[in-house]
């Protein structure tokens, strides 16, 4: 290995050469082989290709409104800890317990050394914390471990939280933070307290990771997959992010092209890659790769000039100026247009060997190349002017007052002091349109599309290709008449080719397939149609998560926006005892002020004004939301939620239990692990849990099949499922639909085969089915009655979410509504309880004698 990348091949040819800086100058799109080729770019080539990226790069700067702009960030460097548990062959900067002892190191830097350097940072006008770390200590040394538990955190994560917020608090420098591979839970209690974060992709190559002798061999953390997981997870959760490479560690041409590509791709879908870092391999004494020469200038010439050209005009580029020995005019000349952080206090503990330049020299050689050097902060100045969702409502106001409200960039007047952090203590004000529950039968919404459509969402054309990408379902062949046999016989048996048969079924053999399921009803549950009197109160409808199949979010100054108040909230279900629910089901957008101890108080006030209700609240990412903002552990939360008064929880958010189409559904949403997780922790609590399935929009029958086998596969270990619902998508105004994505939801024949399969595929152990009047309507609530569903739902009283995407059967049904389609379909009814229990007689009395809705709102208006 060496410093400089090869290729099994022969280099390229004069004419492969001239034809891709051809395609280069002309502006043309590259593909990854011309990219290889244009990485070996020299001489006189070398400057034609930096000639053609320095175009691109100032077509983007006189876009942005910053035209012969070159900036960089005034930070200090605070190496939290220098433990990690990977073995990266050319890292100096992990250690190992004893030699931090023996130079007089803590295993963590206290609190007191974080907030000294910060101090003086900030004393010197610097703007940025970079925190940097090695990956999970915790799990490789003990000594981490012990000194977590000493000091009250559960792990490395939660101690980069708790500083973050001091660092913001006490000295007003913006936190950047690296901590290495992220979750996508850690994103989520990260954001909240940092401007951006980081992580170096460094390389894509594969086998650099797991081959005995490459760079990166024996660290978990560095196997490509995991980062580029990574990078997807920080565009989910729309957090301003940093990554880049590092060349020469003995990667080709081919690969380090390939890794721009990479980069690139996650880029074009999220739009949240804020910078790209090139950066070239230095070699470090005491380390295994010592022997290796550095990478040569050219190198990281060529890498900058073809990144520019790959990544486009509105990428920030940046290559460290510490690190090619007062280069600077070289890698203008290619593209670059920022130096990354500068620090005037601490050194760059990476490589402590290369000093920064002083920022003074550093504005002396770029005003020699015909640029002006301004600072920025540790986020970039198009995050900075978005604010939300981008930047966390806790952290804009210190953000704000460091930046210049015209540009984005620092403000070279601000003065850097801590200013408070804190989580909402409250639920916001009630305000909006807080009669949308009503009026959306009515008046309707007031527009087809929330007004940041283009935006939170992430980018629909790379979506768009995504998906088409994957073709169109496939349909199989298979003996139907055999997967019948088996389903009638027991459904316990049917394979997963046979299940995928059934779900294709269509004509008589549907029609027998929903036979067979009904019968499996009748003798799991009997002949009753069950239906639950309850209220549906969704407090609020902002949300800035970027649900694709969602149109129900708003943002906060959209005319359909809303929050209830606790008393507002209280008062609904008080209103709903008062006709003769058992149930309120409470759910509402992840709204950006809105406290994790919200959730606590939302229950707590219902339970105080009506004690004998049942409280049915918050999805799993609605759990997810709250234990995050709380740094409480979701076992924690959910123990919380249950003291304060949570019975149950819907099993909502789950759409369907596949990352692959979940990634297209959603941009931000909690992974089906994460799911998962939530509702099994919560049946070990005592806490029961409905569970669901959206289908009919960029889903397959392989889809349908795995999120019910899954589901089984839970209920067998945990028993806390008390029912299944079918939630066929809506589309009318679902923004994937609306982008010309998804389908327009199932047909007829799929909401059969998903009823009967759900039964046939559940059985024995989930043995409640519910059907959707709210997406189906009457007719098609009967017809799924048929076959195989058993349960109705509930009367809702009120419904906002399906009525938002475009549902036309209203939002709310009477008990007598719900009676007459149980005998549509030829069956008895019987009220249930949510945990399909007997409903006490007072219950029903008064249920039947309201008919079970509130006379205030309105119905349907044709």
């Amino acid at each position: 290995m060496d410093g400089t990348a090869t290729d099994a091949s022969t280099p390229p040819t004069a004419n492969a050469m001239r034809r891709a800086l051809r395609r280069a100058r002309d502006g043309v799109a590259l593909d990854v082989t011309e990219a290889a080729v244009l990485l070996q770019a020299r001489g006189e080539d070398l400057l034609d290709l930096c000639a053609s990226a320095a175009r691109v790069r100032d077509a983007g700067l006189e876009a942005a409104g910053r035209p012969g702009v070159i900036t960089y960030s005034k930070s200090v460097f605070i190496p939290l800890t220098r433990l990690c548990r990977d073995k990266c062959h050319y890292c100096t900067f992990a250690t190992v317990p004893g030699r931090l002892r023996r130079e007089g190191h803590g295993i963590y830097m206290s609190p007191d050394e974080v907030l000294e350097v910060a101090r003086r940072g900030a004393e010197l006008g610097c703007k940025e914390a970079l925190i940097t770390l090695g990956d999970k200590p915790e799990d490789r040394w003990p000594e981490a471990r012990e000194w977590l538990d000493a000091h009250g955190y559960d792990d490395t994560i939660a101690y980069v939280r708790a500083m973050s917020i001091r660092i913001l608090e006490e000295t007003g420098l913006l936190p950047h933070l690296n901590p290495g591979v992220l979750s996508w839970t850690d994103f989520q209690r990260l954001k909240p307290v940092s401007a951006s974060m980081g992580m170096m992709l460094e390389t894509t190559a594969t086998r650099l990771w797991s081959e005995p002798g490459g760079p990166h061999f024996g660290s978990p953390d560095k196997e490509p997959a995991v980062r580029l997981r990574v990078l997807e997870d920080a565009g989910r959760s729309s957090v301003p992010f940093t990554s880049g490479l590092l060349i020469g560690i003995g990667e080709t041409y081919q690969e380090r092209a390939e890794s721009l590509f990479a980069l690139r791709k996650v880029s074009r879908a999220y739009h949240g890659i804020q910078e790209l870092i090139l950066q070239n391999f230095r070699a470090k004494p005491d380390t295994a790769m010592r022997g290796m020469p550095d990478a040569e200038l050219d190198e990281l010439v060529a890498t900058v000039a073809v990144a520019r050209h790959l990544m486009g005009p509105a990428a920030c580029l940046q290559a460290p100026p510490n690190l090619v020995d007062g280069e600077y005019e070289r890698l203008i000349a290619a593209g670059i247009d920022d130096w990354g952080g500068v620090s005037p206090l601490t050194p760059d503990h990476v490589n402590p060997e290369r000093p920064w330049p002083q920022i003074e020299r550093l504005a002396e050689r770029s005003a020699a190349a015909g640029f002006d050097l301004r600072e920025r902060l540790a986020v970039y100045p198009e995050y900075v002017r978005r604010g939300e969702p981008w930047l966390d409502p806790r952290v804009l106001p210190h953000v704000r007052a460091l930046a210049d409200p015209a540009t984005g960039l620092a403000d070279p007047d601000a003065v850097v002091r801590g200013l408070p952090w804190q989580e909402p203590e409250d639920l916001p004000e009630s305000y909006g349109r807080t009669d949308l529950h009503a009026t959306i039968d009515t008046e309707g919404r007031t527009g087809d599309r929330r007004a940041d459509f283009e935006d939170v969402y992430g980018d629909w054309e790379v979506l768009r290709e995504q998906v088409l990408a994957k073709g169109a379902p496939e349909r199989l062949a298979g003996d139907l008449r055999q997967a019948l046999a088996v389903a009638a016989d027991d459904p316990t048996r049917l394979t997963d080719d046979q299940a995928l048969a059934l779900f294709h079924a269509d004509g008589p053999a549907l029609d027998a397939l929903c036979r067979i399921a009904d019968d499996v009803r009748r003798a799991a549950v009997g002949e009753d149609v069950t239906y639950c009197v309850t209220r549906n109160i969704n407090f609020t409808n902002v949300c800035y998560t970027g649900c694709r199949f969602c149109a129900f979010a708003q943002r906060r100054t959209d005319a359909d926006a809303y929050t209830l108040s606790l008393e507002q909230v209280a008062d609904r279900a008080a209103q709903a005892w008062e006709v003769g629910a058992t149930e309120v089901c409470m759910q509402g957008g992840i709204h950006p002020d809105l406290p994790g101890t919200a959730y606590f108080d939302i229950a707590r006030a219902v339970k105080e004004r009506v004690p004998g209700i049942h409280v049915h609240a918050f999805s799993p990412m609605e759990v997810v939301n709250g234990a995050t903002r709380t740094g409480l552990s979701i076992r924690d939360w959910l123990q919380r939620a249950k003291e304060s008064g949570l019975d149950s929880i819907p099993g909502t958010a789950a759409e369907i239990l596949d990352d692959e189409v979940r990634w297209v559904l959603t941009k931000g949403k909690l992974p089906a692990a994460t799911w998962v997780e939530v509702v099994t922790t919560a049946h070990e609590l005592g806490i029961r849990s409905s569970s669901t399935m959206m289908y009919g929009h960029v889903d397959t029958p392989k889809h349908w099949l795995g999120h019910l086998r899954l589901l089984a596969e839970i209920q067998q270990r945990t028993g806390g499922f008390t029912e299944f619902v079918t939630l066929p998508f809506i589309h009318t105004n679902a923004p994937v639909y609306l982008a010309g994505i998804a389908r327009p939801g199932p047909s007829a024949r799929d909401n059969r085969a998903v009823i009967a399969m759900a039964r046939l595929l559940l059985h024995p152990h989930i043995p409640n089915i519910q059907t959707s009047w709210v997406k189906l309507g009457a007719e098609g609530a009967a017809e799924m009655l048929r076959s195989g569903a058993n349960d109705l739902g509930g009367t809702l009283m009120e419904e906002t979410i399906s009525r938002m995407a475009g549902s036309a059967y209203g939002s709310y049904k009477s008990v007598r509504d719900l009676r007459a389609i149980a005998e549509a379909a030829g069956r008895p009814h019987r009220q249930r309880t949510t945990t399909y229990g007997e409903v006490p007689a007072e219950r029903l009395a008064v249920a039947l004698a309201s008919d079970g809705h509130l006379p205030e709102l309105l119905p349907v208006v044709d």
